[in-house]
């Protein structure tokens, strides 16, 4: 059993790892999926900024609609560039050779990164951007260091530098982001969209996650019902059994 026990945590680690965004500590993404209004704004984030790279090929828009509360013209009209057909998925024109020669390495679909990476980790990499002008984007990510993708929000957040302290020992610890160059939304606001963001990514990682919550309710409830006549059926049958 030791040896089992052993063997698990060795294998969880690097994925454990891969979690914490390599030490770096996650901000806490707070989104809520029952909010449709911010899965329909981070859906149009989503649709503007990442899918010309990004595609979410298990998604289709016309699911995205009913799930959303939005009806197919409204879709069709704001939010597909890439189809003219609503039960599509939300495919890309760029072939992943064009991927790599253009950023080293071709971009992943995002359908499941949500559920692979977590939202606290999307939600830290989305708002951890910062000026690095020895990369060949001139930023770099405090939780992807190296990161082949260029920061394609920083007209709304604005450009950010990172700031160290060091210790006696010469150790150096994060401080914080100083914005060096003012974008179209306030820190706040930034936060604000990331989250929208980062929701709607949760959300196209399980569509059914709500619909599953929901249908738990009843199932435990159901449960707990059938409890209660199965505990009394029980005393009635062996009442009369010593």
């Amino acid at each position: 059993m030791k040896k089992l026990i052993i063997a698990f945590l060795l294998a969880a680690a690097p994925m454990l790892g891969l979690a914490a965004g390599g030490g770096f500590p996650l901000r806490d993404a707070a989104i809520d999926l029952s909010d449709e209004a911010s899965l329909q704004r981070g859906a149009k984030l989503f649709m503007n900024y990442c899918l010309s790279c990004h595609s979410a090929k298990y998604q289709r828009y016309n699911r995205m609609a009913q799930d959303l509360g939005m009806t197919d013209e409204e879709v069709e009209q704001n939010l597909m560039f890439t189809t003219d057909k609503i039960g599509a998925t939300m495919e890309i024109a760029m072939t992943p050779e064009q991927g790599e020669a253009f950023f080293g390495v071709a971009p992943p679909d995002l359908s499941v990164i949500a559920r692979a990476r977590g939202a606290d980790y999307l939600f830290t990499y989305l708002t951890g951007f910062y000026k690095d002008e020895a990369k060949p984007w001139g930023v770099n990510n405090v939780v992807f260091p190296d990161v082949g993708m260029p920061h394609v929000l920083w007209e709304q957040q604005g450009m950010q530098k990172t700031n160290y302290s060091t210790d006696a020992e010469g150790n150096q610890h994060f401080e914080g982001f100083e914005l060096v160059s003012e974008g179209s939304m306030s820190p706040q606001e930034f936060d604000g969209a990331m989250r929208d963001l980062t929701a709607f990514m949760v959300y196209i990682g399980e569509p059914i996650q709500m619909d599953r919550k929901r249908l738990g309710v009843w199932v435990l409830l159901f449960i707990a019902i059938f409890f209660v006549i199965a505990y009394f059926l029980k005393k009635e049958f062996w009442k009369d059994v010593h």
